[in-house]
């Protein structure tokens, strides 16, 4: 039971999760890629129009996945933002790559673009997208890099689910792409993640990888007589329960992600008064992006304004928090990376940044606790909100 009396995040249910699991219980399959496992594939390829889908038991098994199908080997280089998840830099030092940071925009807080290129060396191998917060990086730019430099494009789209760009579902637009079902998504199975493959070099390989390096499909399509060890490989399928679980999410995902964006709408409508005062900065979506609402995010002017923002919150029981300690200044960072440039706008951010509790329980009375707090934590009176501005959310 969490202590707060709004917490951070609280997963919410779609109705049939338990039912789902007992049935893959009565059909007596537990372990993975059984008929659930195969629900969720159809239905996130059809949702997201992406070449070809399976499903990890995490984000970070699909991003070690895509190391593994680059077949990665010590020297070798990859691009990514350090403002990111550990597992976004992990999933590639492992295989004894380098990730290479670059810094971010001042405006999305994803990847600038406009560093890229000057980061390539001979080494680099991919280009790794973080879409922050569920809001798409420039991919038109980023794609155009890589092609003229012959470079892998994987989108860690963990905050990606239902966003997208120009129209196109976040996650299939690179030639890889990896989604997160932790508990803190969206869509949520406790612990689970995808790979989506829009490559078609990758797919055969990918399911001999995703069998643990055997050559079982191609034996359950009957072209072989047994099947065997024939390449690397490693256990990333999750099981049937965690699938149950997931295809019930995945049927009230559009419901979810519409609440969210109710949330995030009253968020942004009321806290703009915040912003025209100097203090806050509330998100910035460009126009051709549709954010999902993974995240409402704020800047405060200072690290030490930051600091006592979130202590006012947490202190009357609301749970806001900040976010990644940017990996370039980790002690991991310093051993395993490198940074190319400075990254001023990643570290100023990095000391700044706020997340304010969004999920789709949160009641019309948690927003304006929330809002009204902010305000109260800013120094500047309720009454200060505009109507036109939205105090009809308080």
């Amino acid at each position: 039971m969490s202590p707060y009396r709004i917490p951070f995040n609280r997963p919410s249910l779609s109705g049939k999760e338990f039912d789902y699991i007992r049935e893959a219980f009565d059909r007596g399959q537990l372990s993975g890629n059984g008929m659930f496992t195969q629900r969720c594939h159809a239905w996130l390829k059809e949702h997201l129009g992406c070449g070809k889908v399976l499903l990890t038991h995490s984000c970070t098994a699909a991003l070690e996945f895509c190391a593994l199908l680059l077949d990665l080997q010590p020297g070798d280089e990859v691009i990514m933002p350090s403002f990111t998840f550990v597992s976004t830099a992990n999933a590639f030092a492992v295989r004894g790559a380098t990730p290479v940071f670059v810094d971010i925009r001042p405006d999305t807080l994803n990847l600038d673009e406009t560093r890229i290129e000057a980061a390539i060396s001979a080494r680099t191998r991919a280009i790794v997208v973080v879409h922050y917060g569920g809001i798409g990086c420039e991919m038109d730019a980023i794609v155009d890099i890589a092609r003229r430099h012959r470079l892998v494009v994987i989108e860690d789209a963990a905050h990606g689910m239902l966003a997208t760009y120009r129209g196109r579902e976040l996650g299939s637009i690179g030639h890889l792409a990896a989604l997160s079902f932790h508990e803190t998504k969206n869509i949520t199975s406790g612990e689970g993640g995808a790979l989506l493959i829009n490559d078609d070099r990758y797919r055969e390989r990918a399911d001999t990888l995703w069998q643990k390096g055997t050559n079982r499909s191609a034996f359950a399509r009957g072209e072989t007589e047994k099947y065997t060890w024939v390449d690397l490989g490693s256990s990333f399928q999750p099981s049937e329960v965690t699938a149950a679980f997931l295809a019930a999410q995945l049927e009230g995902a559009e419901s979810v992600t519409a609440r969210r964006r109710a949330i995030w709408e009253r968020y942004h409508a009321a806290l703009a008064p915040l912003e025209a005062a100097g203090r806050v900065r509330r998100p910035v979506v460009p126009p051709h992006c549709v954010h999902n609402a993974h995240l409402y995010s704020l800047l405060l002017p200072t690290h030490e304004a930051r600091d006592a923002f979130l202590a006012h919150l947490n202190a009357r029981g609301i749970y806001a928090v900040f976010h990644y300690v940017p990996l370039h200044a980790s002690p991991a960072g310093q051993r395993f990376s490198r940074s190319h440039g400075a990254l001023p706008v990643t570290t100023t951010v990095g000391e700044t940044l706020v997340r304010l509790p969004l999920w789709a329980g949160m009641t019309e009375e948690d927003v304006a606790d929330v809002v009204r707090t902010a305000y109260a934590a800013c120094g500047v009176p309720v009454d200060a909100l505009p109507a036109a501005a939205g105090r009809a959310a308080l």
